[in-house]
């Protein structure tokens, strides 16, 4: 990795470890910059390890992606409105019937099924290639994601103790699939790209797409008692 590339990962980074001591631990914004920064953490240092070929692309796709939840971050900061994908997340962050997985899980949800496909689509431009040239780094990292998301979901769901109380909330998070989120995400940024020359119609599915995963987001901030 060049020392410019390093620069960026590195600023990504930074400002993660700063939430982390900005915001109470309960907090379900928290919760999901937690899982996100050890998932970006994992991703630079397979990186460094020479497991993404194309190193360049990777970077840029890693860091555009990043971008994406830290200019949500940065707009509620401002007052202003995160994208419809975010805001339920932001809502629900101190809501007490909401569990930690249920965070965490939205958060996922809102960066993989409207951030990824945004970012495959602001790679593309910023290294003048086509989606598919960005295929093998997208999968490879979807695969880092899968193997955290178990992870995730044993660190986070509740014990033996509660299995019973927890079988609803069972119940919804196993309805949502990091696979399927993945599988539209990518074809979402090859329609886009594909769109890319008709900017209103562009901006109409990105609009539809972004309330969509949103109302998802909603049902997994479900709070339970």
């Amino acid at each position: 990795m060049t020392q410019t590339e390093q620069a960026r990962v590195d600023t990504v980074v930074e400002r993660m470890h700063s939430f982390r001591s900005r915001w109470p631990a309960a907090d379900g914004v928290a919760v999901f910059n937690r899982v996100y920064l050890a998932v970006t953490e994992e991703i630079d240092r397979r990186i460094d390890g020479g497991e993404f070929p194309d190193r360049r692309a990777a970077v840029t796709l890693d860091v555009l992606f990043a971008r994406r939840y830290l200019m949500a971050v940065d707009a509620v900061a401002a007052g202003r409105r995160p994208p419809a994908c975010w805001r339920p997340l932001f809502q629900y962050r101190r809501h007490p019937g909401v569990r930690p997985l249920q965070f965490a899980l939205a958060g996922i949800n809102a960066h993989i099924g409207h951030d990824l496909a945004l970012a495959v689509v602001d790679a593309c431009r910023a290294l003048g290639c086509e989606p598919a040239d960005l295929e093998g780094e997208f999968d490879r990292v979807g695969d880092i994601l899968t193997l955290l998301e178990e992870r995730i979901r044993e660190d986070l769901m509740p014990g033996p103790d509660l299995l019973e109380i927890a079988d609803p909330l069972t119940h919804l998070l196993g309805s949502w699939s990091l696979d399927r989120a993945r599988e539209g995400a990518w074809s979402a940024a090859r329609l886009l790209w594909g769109m890319r020359e008709l900017p209103d119609l562009a901006e109409e599915f990105t609009e539809r797409l972004d309330s969509g995963v949103g109302l998802v987001g909603r049902f997994l901030l479900t709070p339970w008692p």
